[in-house]
């Protein structure tokens, strides 16, 4: 594997990540937004996904780096990733909140199915992305308290 590709692989959702960040930058409402019981504080946000877009970069270059080839896990690592920051331009940008809430859903769903197919691929790229599951079922919480709330 090229060094460029492993680059590539490793930091590419942090890099489209910090993209949709400043092109939502300027619209995000969080701190006027009425939030359930146990939201964070708005500095969080931007630590976790850099995080998480670290451990689903590393988790997807572990994986290239076996030489495995399932177009399912490709097909599954771009889709989640298009989901996940198309989410963040839905709710932010747009304001479409009860739509973000199923759009959630998909990337959990999908999420979910990535972590599976690494699961009997590559154990170590399930593994990391455990914490990505637990931020989107907490996001998931979250989204629909800000829904109901507002």
């Amino acid at each position: 594997m090229s060094k460029i590709k492993k680059v590539f692989y490793l930091f590419l959702p942090i890099i489209l990540g910090s993209l949709v960040g400043l092109l939502i930058s300027k619209n995000i409402d969080y701190g006027s937004l009425a939030k359930p019981l146990f939201a964070p504080p708005k500095i969080l946000f931007p630590i976790a996904w850099s995080i998480i877009y670290l451990l689903l970069g590393l988790s997807y270059y572990l994986y290239k780096r076996k030489g495995k080839d399932d177009k399912r896990i490709l097909y599954t690592y771009y889709i989640s990733l298009t989901l996940n920051l198309l989410w963040s331009i839905i709710f932010f940008l747009l304001k479409w909140r009860f739509v973000s809430i199923i759009w959630l859903i998909l990337l959990d769903i999908s999420v979910f199915y990535l972590v599976y197919l690494f699961y009997k691929n590559n154990k170590v790229s399930a593994y990391l992305n455990i914490p990505y599951i637990l931020w989107l079922i907490f996001a998931t919480y979250l989204t629909i308290g800000i829904y109901i709330l507002n």
